[in-house]
């Protein structure tokens, strides 16, 4: 099956937990019949009251996660989950369930409380059971695929650790201790799986930013050896994101002020895609400069302020770094720690939404252009509004939180680089500023026709006017 605009990113399969996990990546209309068609050709395929593995299973396809990437709002992931849910039910007369972001009701957020008791027990209880009411389709069971999940969440990362022992309560004694529904890491869920004849601890990593993947292994390694046993190796199940491979790296190497820059590859990049240069400062700034001077619609303000935010993420940074590990600053270590990870993290945010809220521009003014052409015009048109508020509303919040970091930095760091965090602070508000007179401009430019409208225009401007509250 091939779909022009969708790439195959990973695939993953083995044969213990009899279990294919496949990674794609897509423009929207072409991601979603990709989707659809997947879920399609899986229930043709596979016979569930016929399938045996370790890993819980309720559908032939089991579950369909829509993640944001750049330039994609996890409102956006939550619309594409709604349209691919009912599209699925309507097509494969295959019942759906909307998890995370999408989910109807709380009881619906998490993924092993819709799956519980697997096929055969939503097949026994789907008719009868008011909670196992599907979202999309009838109350039934596919005969042979089952039911689906499909839903929008943050970036998972799907990391198994592998014991030196075939003793799989071991594995499961170690996957409760460490998953948070038992009392363990906050974003962490696990169990315990016999795999190539080894005890695996099966993890999902659901916030790695705030959960790291290299303290899910140390917990993991301590919690090994008090059963006697330790961890011989891992595996990645599908993809990980660079950033949690470079805060690995940092913690494992302890490197000082480690900064992404400091890898070869990142510094290329950046020097290839006209980021930074090579021979001074000048040249590294005076190109994006220069492209805000000319007479051209983007870059403008939305890019001016993700880009003030990511140099004021930038200077707090420095100042951290500069400040851990210095004997005066012992005794601050974990926050000043704590700092660096989060700038870090927001510093790529708002270094994406530069590029980002340009792009969302360009999609206004293609759907203003397309809509002369079609009879759903305004719907396109209010639909890329919603982007092109959302991306800025996303600066704001990130700057605002670079801005609440710095000023807390002041008294735990170096007092001879205050003027460097007042800089920081003054691009930060600067940010704010900005980034929420673009989310105005558009979000005044919505013309209020559905719910959906109404909701997004009223739920906006409720975090807009937290936003300049707190600022």
């Amino acid at each position: 099956m091939k779909m022009p605009g969708v790439y195959l990113l990973d695939r993953e399969m083995d044969a213990d937990h009899n279990r294919c996990v496949i990674t794609l990546v897509g423009e929207r209309e072409a991601i979603q019949e990709a989707a659809i068609r997947g879920v399609g050709k899986a229930a043709e395929l596979i016979d569930l009251t016929k399938h045996e593995g370790a890993h819980p299973r309720m559908g032939a396809a089991d579950v369909v996660p829509f993640i944001p990437i750049d330039g994609v709002t996890i409102e956006d992931c939550v619309a594409i989950a709604k349209h691919v849910g009912a599209e699925i039910a309507t097509r494969f007369g295959i019942p759906v369930y909307l998890y995370e972001a999408a989910a109807t009701s709380p009881e619906r957020q998490n993924l092993e409380d819709i799956r519980r008791g697997q096929f055969e027990g939503i097949r026994d209880e789907i008719a009868t059971n008011p909670a196992r009411k599907p979202d999309f389709g009838e109350a039934r069971v596919h005969p042979t695929a089952g039911a689906t999940v499909v839903g929008a969440r943050k970036f998972l990362i799907a990391y198994n650790v592998f014991l030196n022992t075939p003793d799989v309560g071991i594995a499961k004694k170690v996957a409760k201790a460490v998953r948070f529904s038992s009392g363990g890491l906050r974003f962490v869920k696990g169990a315990g799986f016999l795999v190539r004849g080894m005890a695996q601890v099966s993890m999902n990593l659901t916030d790695f930013e705030q959960t790291p993947i290299h303290r899910v292994f140390e917990c993991v390694k301590r919690e090994a050896e008090r059963y006697g046993v330790m961890p011989v190796s891992s595996e990645i199940v599908g993809l990980i994101p660079k950033l949690a491979l470079e805060q690995a790296a940092e913690w494992f190497l302890q490197v000082e002020n480690f900064d992404s820059s400091l890898i070869l590859e990142n510094r290329l990049a950046a020097v290839m895609g006209g980021k930074i240069a090579v021979g001074g400062l000048r040249a590294g700034v005076e190109p994006f400069i220069e492209q805000l001077a000319a007479a051209t619609a983007t870059p403008g303000g939305g890019s001016a302020a993700a880009a003030s935010g990511a140099m004021a993420a930038g200077l707090a940074h420095m100042v951290a770094a500069m400040s851990r590990g210095k004997k005066a600053y012992l005794q601050h270590e974990v926050p000043l720690s704590e700092a660096i990870s989060s700038l870090a993290r927001i510093r790529e945010n708002l270094k994406s939404a530069i590029d980002a809220d340009a792009e969302s521009y360009n999609l206004v003014m293609k759907a203003y252009k397309a809509a002369r052409d079609s009879s759903d015009g305004a719907r396109a048109i209010n639909d890329a509004l919603r982007q092109a508020a959302d991306v800025p509303l996303s600066v704001a919040e990130k700057a605002a939180e670079v801005a609440r970091i710095s000023a807390a930095l002041r008294p735990i760091t170096n007092p001879n680089m205050s003027s460097d965090l007042t800089t920081a602070i003054a691009l930060a508000k600067a940010a704010v500023e900005g980034a929420l007179a673009n989310v105005d401009i558009n979000l005044g430019s919505i013309k209020p026709g559905t719910a959906q409208d109404e909701s997004f225009i009223r739920e906006t401007r409720a975090r807009t006017a937290s936003l300049r509250a707190d600022s």
